[in-house]
């Protein structure tokens, strides 16, 4: 099947298309832009840089992606924004390739939802099946792992981590790295206990949960330091692949910030 183009869309000499694109009216894409086969771009799209867009991935009007960083630092090397399979981006999305200061790419994963306006910032690696409320904000060198979801005005600071199943609620302010299956609030954002309705979605058992439920107490509410407690709760649920996830992550950056609860009770 070939591509689609609409007489009023600029295609740039060089931008490699798919079979079975649809490009819009009005939209402009870049030389150096590459789209798989099925995307669609609905109209008002602009695609500039060194963009690749994975297959199926359908990006609605005014969404802006593979500009320049809005980081001062950005000397015009050419780095990538690397798009996934089956996203769905909004209107008014903006999403930026990365930086000679870190990875030289963004990565974004596959099946994700961006709702409108929400931004991904140079150099951030964002997991499979991720949302991105309404005019959500992810500052640069952030990570977000798989099936995690940041509510609506949420702002994520820079070299942030997001544990995979973790829920940010609304209008919070993140600026420590958030565990896996962590539920965030607040504006001043903390840690609130484990998102239960998000591992109730993806299958995780009543005894699973009790499971994490318990290993997280110990490892926010016990004495000693925390990488100790991280230690007591790896030798206490070596079995547990989630628990051990949970730890794997703590462990993974040792010394940086981690987002704590106000209180745990026990």
């Amino acid at each position: 099947m070939t591509a689609h183009l609409h007489p009023t869309a600029v295609i740039e000499k060089g931008a490699e298309l798919g079979t079975g694109v649809k490009i819009g009216p009005y939209c402009v894409v870049g030389a150096h832009v590459r789209l798989g086969n099925g995307v669609e771009l609905k109209s008002h799209v602009a695609v500039d840089g060194y963009t690749t867009i994975g297959d199926e991935t359908v990006v609605f009007p005014f969404a802006s992606l593979g500009h320049a960083p809005q980081d001062l630092k950005y000397k015009g090397e050419k780095s990538e924004l690397l798009i996934g399979k089956r996203n769905s981006i909004r209107e008014h999305v903006t999403m930026n390739p990365g930086t000679a200061g870190d990875k030289m790419k963004t990565v974004v994963g596959d099946d994700c939802l961006f709702m409108m306006a929400s931004h991904v910032a140079h150099d951030c690696v964002i997991g499979n099946n991720v949302i991105l409320a309404n005019n959500a904000t992810l500052a640069g060198h952030v990570e977000v792992g798989d099936f995690s979801i940041i509510g609506g005005l949420a702002a994520v600071h820079q070299f942030v981590r997001i544990g995979p199943f973790a829920m940010i609620g609304g209008m919070s302010g993140v600026e420590h790295d958030v565990i896996p299956f962590g539920l965030v609030k607040g504006e001043r954002a903390y840690l609130a206990g484990l998102n239960y309705i998000g591992l109730e979605r993806r299958g995780f058992t009543k005894e699973q949960v009790q499971v994490l439920l318990k290993a997280f107490k110990q490892l926010f509410g016990g004495g000693g330091t925390l990488a100790e407690r991280a230690a007591q709760v790896a030798n206490d649920y070596k079995g547990e692949q989630a628990v051990m996830r949970m730890i794997d992550f703590v462990r993974a950056k040792e010394g940086r910030s981690l987002l704590q609860p106000k209180v745990v009770n026990g």
